[in-house]
C-alpha cells in the first residue's frame, strides 16, 4: 500500500480456545476476502488450513493474511494459543506494531493470556482487547475487566458495554458515541446504530465518566475538561485514547461473540482507530553489519531495503519466506544481501499472503508483510538488505526444548528421506532440535511438549510420506556447573607442516536456573585482537557448552567470561582459538563437576471447587508444590510448580479426577536440581 499510515500490522493473540481464529474468520468474511464464515468445529476455517489444525480444532502454526478494511490494509497474523507453540507467537510479535488480545468472558484472564501479554510488552506492541463469548453461560464482562486490571496494572479502558447477559446478549452500547449497535442480516453483516433508551443512556453515561477519569490520569487536556465539568470534543478524546494506546498506557476493551457474529466489525474499526501504523512507532533499531554500530531505521520507501524474515514454510520444492519490510522497497529478482552470511542472493517472486493462498505482486514497501521464494541459505531471524547498506536486526531468542523422542525410519531405505524431512521441519520451527543419542546412535527430536512433538512428527508421514517408529516421550534433562572456576589453556601444536598457537584464560560461573541459558562475555584488555578470533572463541564457548556435560546432557545456565586471549600473527587461526576454548571447557567440567537439572513446569488448573481436594491429592506425591488456590467466579484455579517428569499422562488423568470439568495449562518455568536419590532411581 502506498500510504503507510493506512497499514496496520496486527497479531491476534490469546489463551487456547479463547476464540482467536473465530475472530479472524469474521474479519476475513466481513472484509469480502472469504465468501463463507469459516467454523473451527466444522473444519472449515480459512486460517487453520493444516489438516492437524482442522482435526484438533486448534491453531498450530501462525497464519498470515492481508485484509482490506475501509481503505486500510491489515497484515493480520493469527497465532497459536497452546503453550507448546509459543515460539510461533514470539516470532510473529517481531513483525507487528499492534495486537488484538482475545479473552473469553467465561474463563477470563488465563495462563497463556498472561504469557502472550508479557510477550507483546517485550516487543513494545500496542494492544486492544476483545472480550469474546459474551453469549456463553457464565460469561461476565465486568469480571473479565477486573481481572485485566488486576493482572496488567489497571490498564483496561472499556469503550463498549453489553446489552443482555449470556444467551440474552444481543447488542452493544458504544460508550463514546452513545449509540446502540445492532447486527442484522443472515450473517449479522449489517451494523445498525440506534439511539439509547433512557436506562441505557444512564449506564452509558456512568461508563463514559469512568473513561474520562481514566484517560485524564494520563492526559492534561482531558483532565482539564473533566475537572471543569466540560465534555471534550469526540475527536480530541479519540485522539488521546489512540495516543495512550500506542504508548501502551491504556488498552481499549471491546466485546462480542465471534461465533455468534456479533461485534467483529466494530473491532476491526477499532484496530484502525487506536492501533499504530508503521509511522506511529519509534524508529526501529538495527546494527550495521560491518562494525556492529547501532542505527535507526525509518519506514522510508526511498531508503535502501531492510527486511526481517520471521517465519518459513519449509518445503522440499521451494521454501516460502515471510518477511516484514521495515524500510525501502522490494521487487522480483532484486539483488539482496543476507546480513548473517554476507551472501548475495535474489528473490525470484514476491507474494501477498492469504493463509494458504498467495497472490504474486510486483513490489512491496515499508510496513508490508510479504512472502518470498528463491532464497538460498536463509533462516528465521535473518535480515535481508540491499548491498549499499547491510544491517541486521536483533535475533529472536527461543526457549530450550524440554522433552525428547526417539525417531527412526520403519524401513532402512528411508534413512536419507527421514533426515531430509527432519532438517526441513527443524528449519521451519526453531524450538525443534534434532540430535543423535550418545550411547545408542538413535535420532532424537526435542521440543516444547508432548503435543508439539506429536504434531511436528506426524508431518513426517503426512507431508513427507516417511513411515517412522517413535519412542516414548522423555524429559530433556540438562547439566550445569557445580561451582565457579577458571581455566587457562595453552594450545600449541603442529599439524602436518602447520604450527598452531592460541592461549585463553576463561572464567566460568553458575547462573540462576531461570532466564538466560548462557551469558558469554569478552573482557580482554587487548582491543587489538582480530574480530575473527574473538568471534571464534565466543562461538566455540556456545557450541562446546551445548554439546554436553559429564553426564552426556547439554549444559545450561553457565556464564563464561574471556579474560585473556593471546595470539600470534603467524600461527594463530580461528580453529586454534576454538580448540583452546574447547580444551578450557573440558578442564572446567573435570575441575568443577556438574549437577543434573530437570525442567520445572508452571501448572495452572481451572476446576470446580468440589474437585480441588482430589486433584491436590493426585499432585502431592508427584513432587508438585501448590503455590496458591485462587477464586475465579464459581471455579477455582490451582497454581503450582511441578517437574515435567511427573506430568506424563496428566492430560488423561485430569478428566477422570474432575468429571471432565477441569482444564489445565503447562508452561516451562526453568530448571531445578535433581537430588542424588532421584538420580539413582533413573530420573
Amino acid at each position: 500500500m502506498d500510504d503507510i499510515s493506512r497499514i496496520r500490522n496486527l497479531s491476534i493473540i490469546a489463551h487456547i480456545d479463547a476464540g482467536k481464529t473465530s475472530c479472524t474468520e469474521g474479519l476475513l468474511f466481513y472484509s469480502g476476502l472469504s465468501h463463507r464464515y469459516g467454523k473451527i468445529d466444522e473444519g472449515t476455517s480459512t486460517m487453520d488450513f493444516l489438516p492437524d489444525e482442522r482435526a484438533r480444532g486448534i491453531t498450530i502454526a501462525a497464519a498470515a493474511a492481508s485484509i482490506p478494511w475501509k481503505n486500510h490494509e491489515f497484515h493480520l497474523i493469527d497465532t497459536p494459543g497452546h503453550i507448546d507453540f509459543t515460539a510461533e507467537v514470539e516470532r510473529s510479535l517481531r513483525a507487528i506494531e499492534g495486537a488484538i488480545v482475545i479473552f473469553s468472558a467465561v474463563e477470563g484472564v488465563e495462563a497463556q493470556s498472561e504469557k502472550v501479554w508479557r510477550q507483546a510488552d517485550k516487543y513494545q506492541v500496542a494492544k486492544i482487547a476483545f472480550v469474546n463469548k459474551m453469549d456463553r453461560i457464565g460469561a461476565c464482562f465486568e469480571d473479565t475487566l477486573a481481572q485485566i486490571d488486576a493482572k496488567f496494572n489497571d490498564c483496561a479502558l472499556p469503550l463498549q458495554l453489553p446489552l443482555g447477559q449470556e444467551s440474552e446478549f444481543h447488542a452493544i452500547i458504544d460508550v463514546l458515541s452513545a449509540e446502540q449497535l445492532n447486527f442484522s442480516g443472515e450473517h449479522k453483516e449489517k451494523v445498525l446504530r440506534q439511539p439509547l433508551s433512557p436506562e441505557q443512556a444512564e449506564r452509558r453515561q456512568e461508563a463514559y465518566e469512568k473513561v474520562l477519569e481514566k484517560v485524564g490520569n494520563f492526559s492534561e487536556e482531558i483532565a482539564l475538561h473533566y475537572l471543569e465539568g466540560k465534555k471534550p470534543e469526540p475527536e480530541l478524546l479519540k485522539r488521546e485514547i489512540r495516543r495512550l494506546c500506542i504508548e501502551r498506557k491504556l488498552v481499549p476493551v471491546f466485546l462480542g461473540s465471534a461465533k455468534g457474529n456479533l461485534g467483529i466489525q466494530p473491532l476491526a474499526d477499532a484496530a484502525i482507530d487506536y492501533l499504530p501504523s508503521p509511522l506511529d512507532t519509534p524508529p526501529y533499531k538495527a546494527f550495521l553489519a560491518h562494525n556492529g554500530e547501532e542505527t535507526e531505521i525509518e519506514p522510508d520507501p526511498e531508503a535502501p531495503l531492510a527486511g526481517f524474515i520471521f517465519k518459513i514454510n519449509a518445503s522440499s520444492n521451494a521454501d516460502l519466506f515471510f518477511m516484514r519490510i521495515y524500510a525501502g522497497s522490494i521487487k522480483p529478482n532484486m539483488q539482496l544481501v543476507n546480513a548473517r552470511t554476507k551472501q548475495k542472493l535474489r528473490s525470484r517472486q514476491i507474494y501477498k499472503i492469504y493463509a494458504k493462498n498467495t497472490e504474486q505482486i510486483q513490489s512491496a514497501g515499508p510496513g508490508d508483510i510479504v512472502g518470498l521464494t528463491g532464497l538460498k541459505d536463509c533462516g528465521i531471524g535473518d535480515s535481508l538488505c540491499e548491498p549499499k547498506r547491510v544491517l541486521y536486526f536483533e535475533k529472536i531468542s527461543f526457549p530450550e526444548p524440554v522433552i525428547s523422542m526417539v525417531v527412526e525410519p520403519r524401513f532402512s531405505k528411508d534413512k536419507d528421506k527421514l533426515d531430509e524431512a527432519l532438517n526441513l521441519i527443524c528449519r521451519e520451527d526453531q524450538t525443534l532440535k534434532r540430535s543423535i543419542a550418545e550411547h545408542t546412535g538413535q535420532r532424537l527430536v526435542s521440543g516444547m511438549g508432548e503435543l508439539h512433538l506429536e504434531v511436528s512428527l506426524k508431518r513426517l508421514q503426512d507431508d513427507f510420506n516417511v513411515d517412522v517408529r517413535l519412542g516414548e516421550p522423555r524429559v530433556a534433562y540438562r547439566e550445569t556447573l557445580a561451582a565457579a572456576t577458571q581455566s587457562k589453556v595453552l594450545f600449541d601444536k603442529t599439524l602436518g607442516d602447520t604450527d598452531l598457537y592460541a592461549e585463553v584464560d576463561i572464567k566460568f560461573s553458575t547462573l540462576p536456573h531461570k532466564g538466560e541459558p548462557f551469558i558469554i562475555k569478552n573482557s580482554c584488555r587487548d582491543r587489538q585482537i582480530p574480530k575473527a578470533f574473538v568471534a571464534a572463541a565466543e562461538q566455540a564457548l556456545y557450541d562446546g557448552l551445548r554439546t554436553g556435560g559429564l553426564k552426556g546432557y547439554p549444559m545450561i545456565y553457565v556464564g563464561a567470561e574471556i579474560l585473556e586471549l593471546k595470539y600470534s600473527q603467524e600461527t594463530t587461526t580461528p580453529g586454534a582459538v576454538a580448540a583452546a576454548v574447547l580444551e578450557a571447557i573440558e578442564q572446567t567440567l573435570k575441575k568443577a563437576g556438574t549437577i543434573l537439572l530437570e525442567p520445572l513446569m508452571n501448572l495452572e488448573i481451572l476446576c470446580p471447587e468440589e474437585t480441588v481436594g482430589e486433584i491436590s491429592s493426585y499432585l502431592q506425591p508427584r513432587r508438585a508444590i501448590i503455590r496458591d488456590i485462587e477464586h475465579q467466579g464459581s471455579l477455582r484455579k490451582i497454581l503450582c510448580d511441578v517437574p515435567l517428569a511427573e506430568m506424563f499422562g496428566f492430560g488423561k488423568a485430569l478428566p477422570k479426577l474432575s468429571g471432565g470439568r477441569a482444564s489445565f495449562s503447562l508452561e516451562p518455568s526453568g530448571y531445578q536440581e535433581i537430588s542424588e536419590n532421584l538420580e539413582r532411581k533413573g530420573y
